[in-house]
């Protein structure tokens, strides 16, 4: 191998070795970050839950707070219900039943009642779950989300969402914008309804975190790729000798 040619290639691994390394590092990163968000959500979830006042003051101040324990009650607006295009934890096509609750200060927060199978998406199919009187929901807070890349645009007109656009659905519920519309979400724990829909406790706690195994990888192809290198250039310039 001549001179020229080992310089080539020993930056060519350098450059090669350094981005394994930070991406591995990258990674670690990653891991710290998710493992942050895990231990909040644990310690918001776990709490004794806050009333609906208490929530907007604590959601003004952090901003986020997903998911802190709620208690709020009201009566439900089920005239205006909302749908949330949404894939059931066993892999069923469905909808989440988004619900208007009024306070009796007049606040109104919108809480996602949670899962009902693509035929029972009409009321009608599941009037004895349409509460009439003042309930009490006890719910997770969540924040409005954003469209993803291939997410496609709700559709206003034949009420199918695919993205909790809060303020879309608060301006198809009220219009005008005179309605006080509590700033977030709260998903409704699991609770008996009658006739089993919609089937609340859908929030998703257990998140994937599998950036250790993610930065190990790098690292060890990082040292296979210093490996190669020894071992080549080793075998290039003994060669040579020989």
């Amino acid at each position: 191998m001549s001179t020229p040619a080992l310089i080539r290639l020993t930056v060519a691994a350098l450059i090669g070795f350094a981005i394994l390394i930070w991406l591995g590092m990258w990674q670690l990163d990653r891991l710290e970050w998710k493992e942050r968000i895990i231990e909040r959500i644990e310690t918001r979830s776990e709490r004794k839950p806050v009333a609906l006042e208490r929530a907007i003051e604590i959601d003004r101040k952090l901003r986020d707070a997903s998911y802190v324990a709620v208690k709020a009650e009201g009566r439900y607006h089920n005239d205006l219900e909302r749908y949330l295009y949404a894939i059931s934890r066993d892999g069923e096509p469905g909808w989440h039943v988004i619900t208007p609750l009024e306070t009796a200060s007049g606040r109104v927060v919108l809480v996602d009642r949670g899962f009902v199978p693509l035929e029972f998406r009409d009321p009608k199919a599941r009037e004895v779950g349409q509460f009439q009187d003042v309930v009490t929901v006890t719910g997770l807070l969540r924040t409005p989300g954003k469209p993803g890349l291939f997410s496609p645009d709700n559709d206003v007109d034949a009420n199918q969402w695919f993205t909790r656009d809060l303020g879309g659905m608060s301006r198809s519920m009220f219009p005008g914008g005179t309605v006080d519309v509590v700033p977030f979400y709260l998903e409704a724990g699991a609770t008996e309804v009658p006739g089993g829909w919609p089937e609340g406790g859908q929030t998703r706690l257990e998140l994937p975190n599998k950036h250790l195994q993610y930065a190990l990888t790098w690292f060890l192809l990082a040292a296979s790729l210093l490996v190669i290198y020894v071992v080549y250039v080793w075998s290039a310039i003994t060669g040579r000798r020989s």
